[in-house]
């Protein structure tokens, strides 16, 4: 598997220690590595960024009520430098339902070997 930028800076920033590959599965079903990704919901909220974090409960959007829990504007969750992200989605898998808060992480990496997300990589 090729590595994009967005992996390497999950990388560098520090998402992924200890061989958590998990982080860079996610990101690729939830955002296609694309740090600029934004899906609509059907509550009105919206997900952001390469981790589709969600604006209901955890950033400002100034458009839909919010708790705001990572005290970020969503907007800066769209940029190229992922460090706010990596930062906003460890403080969510603190939360009792851990990874299991992204529906893709489920669907597509809990309890699967991952380790072709990382294979050449030197961690």
């Amino acid at each position: 598997m090729s590595q994009g930028h967005e992996e390497e800076q999950v990388l560098e920033v520090g998402a992924v220690r200890g061989g958590d590959t998990g982080w860079i599965c996610m990101a690729f079903f939830e955002s296609g590595f694309n740090s600029a990704a934004e899906d609509d919901n059907a509550d009105g909220s919206t997900d952001y960024g390469i981790f589709q974090i969600n604006s209901r409960v955890w950033c400002n959007n100034y458009r839909s009520p919010t708790e705001n829990l990572c005290h970020i504007p969503c907007t800066d969750l769209l940029s190229n430098d992922i460090t706010d992200d990596i930062v906003c989605a460890k403080r969510i898998v603190r939360d009792p339902q851990g990874m299991d808060a992204w529906e893709d992480w489920t669907m597509h990496c809990k309890g699967r070997d991952l380790s072709e997300w990382v294979d050449g990589c030197d961690l």
